[in-house]
This record gives C-alpha cells, sequence and structure tokens, in this order.
C-alpha cells in the first residue's frame, strides 16, 4: 500500500499527527530555539554581528541599479552556511533598512519532515541569537486554515531554511513581526490566496531558497543562469520542467504568483555559489538574491489596490446569474438575496477592462470582453458573460444543459500601455511570459491574447504568430517591427465549488 504523507508522518512521529501537535502544544515552550547557531552561524552575537557586517561591506562592491520610484515587495535569499551563502543573502542590505516593515512573511521549503501543503511552528517567538522575533497574530489565524496549514510543535520544528535567514532580518530591519511558513507538497494557488489575504503595505513577503545543489561548478552556473532566467521571465513552467533548479522551487512558485497578481517586477542582485565562496569546485550549491519591486499601496480598500479573491468570487457568481437569467428570463430568488447585497461593494464601481471565458471540460466556449476601461467592472462582468454564452461569433449559444458543465472565469484588465520596442528580437526579450497579456494593431488588424493564453503558447515566438493569425496576418508579421504593440496585465478568478 502507497503511503500518504499523513501516513509518513504518522510512522515518523509514532503517534497521529493531530494528537501529537495539539497534545503537546499545551505543555509547549512559547519560544522557538535556534539550532543552527554554532554550525551554519556563529552562536555568540557579537561574532554573528562581526560576520553580518564583514559579509554587507562586501555586498556593497556589487554594481546595482536599483529602479525609481518602486517599492521593495519580496525578496528571495538562500540559506546555507553563512561560510557558503552569506555573502549572496548579504545583498538583502541593498534594499533593507530599520524600521522599513513591521511584518515579515518567511516561506521556506521542508528539508525533514515531509507533509502536504504547509505548516507553522506554534511557538509565540522564534528566538537567534541577535534576540526574540515575535510572532504575527496572522501565524495563528493561518494556522485555523486547516485545509492549508497545520501546526508544527516546537520540538519537531528543526526546519534551517526559515532560521539561517532571521538574523540577516534582524540585522537590516530592526524590530519586526514574523509569519514563519513551512512549505512540503502545497497547492500552490490556495497558499498564494492565504498569503494574498494577509498582505498589505507594511508587509516583506521573504522566500528561502539554494538553487541547484552538488553539481560541477560549470553544470551549475549554467542551470542556476536558467533558473534566475525563469524567474525573472515569471516564467514558472521552466521551474518544474527539471529536476535540482531549487530546494525552493514550492515556495518561489507561491512568489511568482502573488506577483503575477500584483505586477511585482524581479531583479537580480546578487548570485554566487559555494565554488565562489568556500566550497569544493566538483560539487557545488547555486545561491541567488533576487528582490521584487511594485507599489507602495497594498491595502485592499485603497482605489489602486488589486481585488481581493472574496470580490473576485463575487464577480464569478455575478456572471453565472448574468447568464442563467438569460436563459431562463430571472434568476433564483435565493440567488439574488444573497447575491446583490455583496454586490454593493464600493471597489466593484471601479472602471476596468474585463473579460469573461467559459469552458467545459478544459475547452474553450466563449470568450468576450473589453479592453479599456469604459464601464464599471459590475457593468462590464454583466455585459460580457452574456456575450461570450450567447454572442461569440465561434460558438453556438450556450443551452441550459451546457451551463452546468462550464466553467467560468472573469479576468480583471489593467489599462494597456505601448510597448517600445527596437525589432523581433527586442520584442520578444521584453514580453513577459505568464504576466502580459499583449495587443497587436497594423492597419485596421487587430487582436489580442490574455495573459493565460501563455499556458498554451509558452514560446514568445508561438505567442506572436497565433496572435498575429487571430489578427488575420501573416504568422511572422510580428517579425517586420511594424506592429504596434500594447501590453496589460490581469487578475483572473475562477469558480470554486
Amino acid at each position: 500500500m502507497q503511503r500518504t504523507p499523513k501516513t509518513i508522518l504518522f510512522f515518523i512521529l509514532a503517534l497521529g499527527p493531530a494528537f501529537i501537535f495539539s497534545a503537546y502544544s499545551s505543555h509547549a515552550e512559547t519560544v522557538r530555539k535556534p539550532v543552527r547557531a554554532g554550525s551554519f552561524y556563529p552562536s555568540d552575537p557579537s561574532q554573528l554581528r562581526n560576520l553580518i557586517t564583514q559579509l554587507t561591506i562586501k555586498a556593497k562592491n556589487t554594481r546595482l541599479q536599483l529602479p525609481r520610484n518602486k517599492h521593495l515587495r519580496a525578496i528571495i535569499l538562500p540559506h546555507a552556511g553563512y561560510i557558503y551563502s552569506g555573502w549572496t543573502a548579504a545583498h538583502a542590505s541593498r534594499v533593507l533598512h530599520p524600521g522599513q516593515f513591521s511584518n515579515v512573511i518567511l516561506l521556506g521549503p521542508d528539508h525533514y519532515i515531509g507533509f502536504s501543503n504547509a505548516a507553522i511552528c506554534d511557538a509565540a517567538a522564534y528566538e537567534t541569537p541577535l534576540g526574540k522575533i515575535t510572532l504575527h497574530e496572522n501565524a495563528a489565524n493561518l494556522r485555523r486554515q486547516h485545509a492549508l496549514f497545520q501546526s508544527l510543535p516546537i520540538h519537531l520544528d528543526k526546519e534551517h531554511s526559515l532560521e539561517v535567514v532571521l538574523p540577516f532580518l534582524q540585522t537590516y530591519l530592526g524590530k519586526f513581526q514574523l509569519v514563519p511558513i513551512i512549505a512540503g507538497r502545497t497547492d500552490i494557488r490556495g497558499l498564494a490566496n492565504a498569503l494574498d489575504g494577509i498582505l498589505s503595505s507594511d508587509t516583506l513577503m521573504v522566500v528561502s531558497s539554494d538553487l541547484s545543489h552538488f553539481l560541477s561548478y560549470a553544470e551549475a552556473a549554467k542551470r542556476d543562469r536558467e533558473t534566475i532566467n525563469a524567474i525573472l521571465k515569471m516564467n514558472p513552467d521552466e521551474l518544474v520542467e527539471t529536476s535540482n533548479r531549487a530546494c525552493g522551487t514550492a515556495p518561489i512558485l507561491v512568489l511568482m504568483e502573488l506577483a503575477r497578481r500584483h505586477h511585482w517586477h524581479p531583479l537580480i542582485l546578487h548570485y554566487s555559489n559555494s565554488g565562489d565562496t568556500a566550497g569544493d569546485r566538483s560539487r557545488v550549491v547555486g545561491y541567488a538574491a533576487i528582490a521584487f519591486f511594485g507599489e507602495l499601496s497594498m491595502d485592499k480598500n485603497d482605489s489602486n489596490s488589486r481585488f481581493t479573491e472574496k470580490q473576485g468570487q463575487l464577480l464569478v457568481k455575478l456572471a453565472r446569474k448574468s447568464i442563467l437569467e438569460k436563459l431562463a428570463g430571472k434568476s433564483p430568488a435565493t440567488e439574488t438575496d444573497t447575491l446583490v447585497p455583496a454586490l454593493q461593494d464600493e471597489r466593484l464601481q471601479a472602471h476596468c477592462g474585463t473579460f469573461v471565458t467559459l469552458r467545459i471540460q478544459g475547452q474553450l466556449r466563449g470568450c468576450i470582453g473589453n479592453l479599456t476601461p469604459t464601464e464599471s467592472v459590475l457593468d462590464g462582468v454583466q455585459r460580457n458573460a452574456v456575450n461570450a454564452a450567447f454572442h461569440d461569433p465561434r460558438f453556438s449559444s450556450l443551452s441550459a444543459a451546457e451551463l452546468d458543465r462550464t466553467e467560468i472565469e472573469v479576468s480583471i484588465l489593467t489599462e494597456p500601455l505601448p510597448l517600445a520596442y527596437r525589432d523581433s528580437r527586442d520584442l520578444i526579450q521584453k514580453l513577459r511570459v505568464n504576466v502580459d497579456g499583449v495587443i497587436i494593431r497594423k492597419s485596421h488588424a487587430s487582436a489580442t491574447f490574455l495573459p493565460q493564453v501563455w499556458e498554451q503558447l509558452p514560446r514568445p515566438e508561438d505567442f506572436l504568430s497565433h496572435l498575429c493569425m487571430k489578427a488575420g496576418l501573416p504568422a511572422d508579421a510580428w517579425k517586420s517591427s511594424e506592429l504596434e504593440v500594447l501590453t496589460y496585465q490581469v487578475q483572473y478568478f475562477e469558480e470554486t465549488h
């Protein structure tokens, strides 16, 4: 019989994890003590401060051009012994300063236990030689989401991927509260949804991950360069197509999903491997520091903020209600009674472009939208839902029987902006896979692909060729540099059942 993760954990703990976790928690110490001090980094506070200072001075020699008028939202840092990865980790000093953030969400991979989704230590605080870090109340709030998170007793928390990063954060940020999350084999989008709900302007997301492990120096440099490029281009598929890219692949994928939603842009701060610092070049481990920049405001009520998952699900229900009303002449009273009051949310009156996409068993069944913000999100979703179901010229009208099997997706668009490019090669380099929706225009011909289309056409060359054909142009028209190209980004919501 194949053992499930829970079964594996059963044998590791010798008793059911739920029993052990709850029984032990009532008698647990309140502080998670450092377990890697003295091995991965110095246990003496003075020695630790001196070492981080030396690494910080060395990091200042790296030439960097940071984006102007953008704010740090997240950062990827390595978690090996400081003699190996500390130089790269110290590049966090180039973008962090005391008092910059009051909260940190720290997400790292599980190296020891083996469990599904994520775990959060049941401690009240983490301790390093530099002092204690209090856990934010959101740590306890997330633990109550039992489908995604479980409580990890302090005596079982030996995970170094979180601990090793903390002294750098204490040095550069000063005082902050912590949400420490260890990710196992997880639901990427589900975990991203949970974290999206606790993001704010004063919250920094930190992902802890090393890159390739135990390749030769040349092999590691090549593979790590590919991995970094995949992150910079926001192409998650490349991270999972090849093994041994990063030990924190799942946390990185969660960060990339959040970056896509909020339009954070990644920037490489530093790369090295253990062959550059203190290791044998025949078997090295790679390290990267990558910062993500975006707008300052993360407040859910800000007029320029993104839509919450709850708001998105309301829009999906509104789309289904609009189609049902067209089919039946009216919607069920119970649906109207519960949905209409919720739709009074002022945020839904914002003017944005919207698309409604219909699929049956994964196959397209209709997709209609407007690219420009000429009407409110509410009005756009209602109109585009009806048009996608009954007026998409590629399909016959949707039937009542089909509606029961139809999956509905609502997309909310940013305003399209012109993309300046020199030639076809420059255009390929500037398009961001899985991030940018693209509009092309030439004379009277025009067409667009939502960012979701990248999932079927991940190569920019194929994406542009199909987009040109959709516009009625030759497939290679994009190579002529005569197209007008605009890009936009999308926040999309799928039905949850």
